[in-house]
Formats: C-alpha cells, sequence, structure tokens
C-alpha cells in the first residue's frame, strides 16, 4: 500500500470512530428530552427525528456541529448545509431560516450548540499574541471541515454533564480549548472580527444589539450608523455584507416575529399585534408577514395551532 495513503485512512478512521462517540453521547443526554440546555450555560444539545419544516429564528454567535445527520441553514439568497464532517460557525446575531434535512427515528440528527464568549475570544487573541484581522467585508457565518481536536474537545465538554461539580472549574478550561482551536483554523480571522475591539463585525454587532433592543422604535439608518461609530454609507455596505439585509428589512424581520409570538402567546389578533411591534398599517403588516411566513397572519397561526407547534417550537434552533 502506498504509505501516502495510510494517513488520510487512518485519520478519516479516526474522524468516524470521534462521531460515533459524540453522536452516542448526545443520544444518551437526548433520550428523554429531544431540546436540552444543558448545566453547561453555553451549550445545547439537538435531536431530531425526522426532517423538519423550515424554521426561522435569531442565531447566535455561536459554533454548530452535528455528530449524526445534516441540517441547512438560509442567510439572505445564501444556502450552508453542515453535516457530520462540517461545523456551522457565525460571529454575530443573524436571522435565519434553517431546517434539519437528514434524520429518521432509526439514525435521528443529533448535534449540539456552543455559543461564543467575545471577551473571551479576545483574551485569546492577547495570549496567543494573534495579529487583528484585516478588514473585510463579508458574511458572518461560514461552514468548516470538523477535526479530530475540535471533536476530542467537545466529548471532553459533553463529559462534564456526568460530574456537574467538575463544571465550574473544567467547562471554562475546555471551551477556551475549543475557542483557541477555532482561532488557530481557517475560520479564526472571521472569529477575530468579533473579537477586535473597534472591528467591523464588532460594530454591526452592536448596532444588531441595538435593532433587538428597539426595533418598535421608527428606524433612521444615520442614527443606527452612528450608534455604531461608521459612517453611514459604511455601516450600510458592512451590515448587509455581514447579514445578507439592509438594516430596515432587519428591523422588519424582527417585528414580524415578536408580532407571530404575539399572536401565539397572547392570543392578540393582527391588527394588534401589528402596532404592538410598530406598524401603522394591518394591510402592509398583512402583506409583509405573508411575504415571510407563507401565509396571511389568521391561516398562519391557526395552522401553527391545529398542528400543535407552540413558540418554543416555532423559534426552536
Amino acid at each position: 500500500m502506498n504509505q501516502r495513503n495510510i494517513v488520510p485512512a487512518q485519520k478519516f478512521e479516526g474522524l468516524e470512530k470521534a462521531l460515533a462517540s459524540l453522536a452516542k453521547r448526545i443520544a444518551r443526554w437526548t433520550a428523554e428530552q429531544d431540546h436540552l440546555a444543558t448545566a453547561i450555560p453555553a451549550l445545547g444539545l439537538r435531536r431530531y427525528e425526522a426532517p423538519t419544516e423550515p424554521t426561522s429564528y435569531v442565531h447566535e454567535p455561536s459554533i454548530c456541529l452535528s455528530a449524526q445527520g445534516s441540517k441547512r441553514v438560509v442567510l439572505g439568497e445564501d444556502v450552508f448545509i453542515y453535516d457530520a464532517h462540517h461545523f456551522l460557525i457565525s460571529s454575530v446575531d443573524l436571522p435565519v431560516m434553517a431546517q434539519v434535512i437528514d434524520a429518521t427515528r432509526e439514525k435521528p440528527y443529533l448535534g449540539l450548540m456552543l455559543k461564543l464568549d467575545q471577551r473571551e475570544i479576545a483574551q485569546l487573541m492577547v495570549d496567543s499574541n494573534l495579529p487583528p484581522p484585516r478588514a473585510q467585508a463579508s458574511r458572518a457565518i461560514a461552514i468548516s471541515e470538523v477535526s479530530l481536536a475540535l471533536l476530542d474537545a467537545f466529548q471532553r465538554l459533553v463529559d462534564l454533564l456526568e460530574t456537574p461539580e467538575d463544571i465550574p472549574v473544567l467547562a471554562p478550561l475546555i471551551q477556551r480549548e475549543i475557542l483557541y482551536r477555532l482561532l488557530m483554523s481557517d475560520q479564526g480571522p472571521r472569529l477575530r472580527q468579533i473579537g477586535a475591539a473597534g472591528s467591523q463585525s464588532q460594530q454591526i454587532a452592536r448596532a444588531i444589539e441595538w435593532l433587538k433592543g428597539n426595533f418598535k422604535q421608527p428606524l433612521r439608518v444615520d442614527d443606527l450608523a452612528s450608534h455604531a461609530r461608521m459612517s453611514t454609507s459604511n455601516f450600510h455596505h458592512h451590515f448587509r455584507a455581514l447579514t445578507a439585509m439592509s438594516p430596515l428589512q432587519f428591523q422588519k424581520w424582527l417585528r414580524l416575529h415578536e408580532a407571530r409570538l404575539l399572536m401565539l402567546t397572547e392570543r392578540l389578533d393582527a391588527a394588534t399585534a401589528a402596532f404592538q411591534v410598530g406598524y401603522e398599517s394591518p394591510s402592509q403588516f398583512s402583506r409583509e408577514y405573508s411575504r415571510l411566513f407563507g401565509a396571511p397572519p389568521l391561516r398562519d397561526i391557526k395552522g401553527l395551532q391545529q398542528n400543535h407547534l407552540f413558540p418554543n417550537q416555532v423559534l426552536m434552533r
């Protein structure tokens, strides 16, 4: 056998074993609760036994990994598919549409999500003497190949759920290792964008955070750009580059999702929900709602209720 082929074969075999081991761990913890918010605050585990309908939500800065099965995430017109050999990483809050596309009862989708800590990333950049990122205007989300070292760290992190008393001391160390390995990977430059003070990603993230808390208010892009400490033209360009939409489109997305929740949880009629999230025209609200969710408000809410879908499921990541 050619010696060059041995190492790749051994590497692939090692990855497959590590993936199977991680899948077994996730399967155990999600046997009775398929969406588990774990005792490690930043870590969530997921299980699906069938493909899902597209679901929209705000995707937080995080790394998402599938030990088994695959998932599709759509941001604007961009489509990202990750499976057992690829992970998804995002650096700012993003409004996405996502669905599990490969899952069966016999072989369910088994995945995890780890939220990224901006302050820890910044500290690691200092400790590792990493250079600041170059200015760039690219999507704040990407797909990358998973490594054996990354899988090993995630296995050890999930294993800590067995010994909760060890979590306060050991979980931060393993999470720091995961961040370090991500910083040293081909996604390092994207990750450094959220850790570098004054970076464009950090400035846009500041604007997104303001939007999330103030989406009911009338929006002037000039004011939002000023809040982000950027010129209006530069802000608009980088906001769209990172999020695949304009600030006004982002605000609309937030308003429509909040209105949907209000109609589901508080039984509000469409006109009242529209007014509460900042719409002045019920007809405009109905048009934009139908465009986003595929049906007028009343029909959409009835469909969710008939299918026994509730807010936590509608916004499930």
